[in-house]
């Protein structure tokens, strides 16, 4: 990517960050990592920004809400280095995430519209997972591949009361069943959107004794307003991110 290096007056990095409430350090910090151009020096030694520089930070902080951080970092990376094409994928990455979070978040929400107190688990052994009948009841691990987690994952949410499996008598292996894998969905898609186990745990109690829905409703338009947000904060960060690259030629 060419560089418009020269483009108005010189900036101090003290320039740049008071615009922005940064210290300078993280300025120049922002520099070494490749999220601003390189900078001239001036005779002394010291770092001489322009515009093209105070363009290229605006850009960066408007995609850091959008993107995350590291994101973020990655974008205006590969912008300094002349891969924009590695920048746009990385920004098709984060909508395509954005929206599987949506369908997750749409996915969660017809699932409570139609949600039913679970049944009793059936004593009879023949309700094991090797059953020909009936719901198919889980281990861990193919759960846990089901999910794109870890079963030390699994592991951790029982001992928060997420779910309770109950253990096969022969083998003591832990065993889902039916109604496991729906707090264990449920879980997954709330730690998704972003919550913390302490507060998953409550809701996964109102759902298994159908107490209502009013928690789980409430943390789910809390969810919709940052889902909304973030898609938000995209368009601003990709409107920052194309005055930086017309700037920058």
């Amino acid at each position: 990517m060419g560089r418009n290096l020269q483009n108005g007056e010189r900036l101090r990095p003290v320039d740049l960050a008071r615009g922005h409430g940064l210290s300078t350090q993280a300025v120049r910090n922002y520099e070494e990592a490749g999220i601003l151009p390189s900078a001239d020096r001036t005779p002394t030694g010291y770092r001489a920004y322009t515009s093209l520089h105070a363009r290229a930070l605006r850009a960066f902080l408007a995609l850091v809400p959008g993107h995350g951080h590291q994101t973020a970092t990655s974008i205006m990376r590969a912008v300094n280095q002349g891969e924009v094409d590695e920048a746009f994928r990385l920004i098709d990455d984060s909508h395509a995430q954005l929206l599987d979070d949506r369908r997750t978040l749409q996915a969660v929400e017809s699932a409570l519209r139609d949600l039913e107190p679970p049944a009793a688990p059936e004593p009879d052994a023949a309700s094991g997972p090797d059953a020909s009948s009936g719901p198919v009841d889980r281990f861990i691990g193919p759960l846990a591949e089901e999910l794109g987690i870890r079963p030390a994952t699994l592991r951790k949410w029982e001992r928060a009361g997420l779910m309770r499996p109950r253990r096969d008598p022969l083998t003591g292996y832990r065993v889902y069943d039916e109604s496991d894998v729906r707090d264990a969905r449920l879980s997954h898609q709330l730690r998704r959107g972003g919550y913390l186990l302490e507060q998953i745990a409550p809701l996964i109690a109102q759902v298994r004794s159908a107490g209502g829905l009013e928690p789980l409703e409430a943390a789910l338009t809390d969810w919709r307003g940052r889902v909304s947000a973030r898609g938000r904060a995209m368009l601003t960060g990709a409107a920052e991110l194309e005055a930086y690259l017309r700037e920058a030629g």
